[in-house]
């Protein structure tokens, strides 16, 4: 099929896209510039110039597509609310497109969004439409797009890692190293799902392949490893101090970090797993974390 992909140049979607052309699609790959219509032509996909900031732009690469798969986010965490919101017009201007027909969107969200009992893994078919995560635009604009009669699905993302990039973890590691220690909150007992951005493609690969309206899919191969295990390994590869802040005293240590580092957020796969016949097999996060360059 062919394939419009957003984010097609960044960390997730260029791996979505080699999974993509891998299994025999035709992708066209959204891009906001000159050297990235080149990347994207070269790698073997068509190019579409267009930005989360201009909705149209969206809309026309996905009136040209089979399927959309929906990766490109401002990874501006200063300014996440914001950029949520602009997520939530960029579902609504490409779903516009697809409405009426069966051409799956597939849409990212966070694991988060589906944790409802504190202490208890995230599920996939569990939505808690008052979590205060600001992704959660994402998962209501979903919603209103399947209301409007178009076939949409979930990917919902961990921390995402190879030895380049971890989520959330490389602005953790960038503040350590600015700080010159690696702190987590209270007991750093609470625990962050994970995965390796290539067994991620797959998923999203898998998920348009095998697409099921309505479906939400967790990309989750370690349901939790605990924050205070992160900071110690990050420590020891920064040559800096580990040490417990208290929830007063992170604020001002980590900034808008803050409201992530004391947060409980482990999440099952399991069902995932089973209805995609998906198993991860990349390194592990702290594996990845020993082996990156500090």
């Amino acid at each position: 099929m062919r394939v419009f992909l957003t984010g097609a140049t960044g960390f997730i979607g260029s791996r979505v896209l080699q999974e993509l052309l891998g299994a025999g699609h035709q992708v066209l790959g959204l891009t906001r510039s000159a050297a990235g219509e080149r990347w994207l032509q070269e790698a073997g996909a068509a190019a579409h110039r267009g930005t989360l900031e201009d909705p149209a732009s969206l809309a026309r690469g996905a009136a040209q597509a089979d399927a959309v798969i929906h990766t490109a986010f401002d990874h501006d965490f200063s300014r996440f609310a914001e950029n949520c919101e602009k997520d939530r017009r960029a579902i609504a201007a490409m779903a516009a497109m697809l409405a009426g027909s069966d051409r799956p969107l597939v849409i990212t969200s966070s694991t988060g969004i589906g944790n409802t009992s504190p202490g208890q893994p995230a599920m996939e078919h569990a939505v808690d439409w008052s979590h205060p995560l600001p992704r959660i635009a994402g998962e209501q604009a979903g919603v209103e797009a399947a209301n409007n009669g178009v076939s949409v699905a979930v990917v919902r993302l961990p921390q995402v890692h190879d030895t380049k990039k971890q989520g959330l973890i490389s602005p953790f590691i960038e503040v350590s190293r600015a700080k010159g220690l690696a702190a987590y909150v209270h007991d750093g007992a609470n625990r962050w799902p994970a995965v390796h951005v290539d067994d991620a493609a797959r998923l999203y690969r898998l998920a348009v392949e095998r697409h099921e309206a309505g479906a939400r899919y967790h990309a989750v191969a370690e349901e939790g490893v605990s924050v205070r295990r992160i900071a110690e390994i990050v420590g020891a590869g920064l040559g800096v101090p580990v040490a417990s802040l208290t929830t007063e005293d992170a604020a001002g240590h980590f900034g808008w970090l803050a409201s992530f580092m004391g947060r409980d957020m482990p999440a099952s796969s399991t069902w995932t797993q089973a209805r995609l016949s998906w198993t991860p097999t990349g390194p592990d996060l702290i594996a990845d974390l020993r082996a990156m360059d500090y």
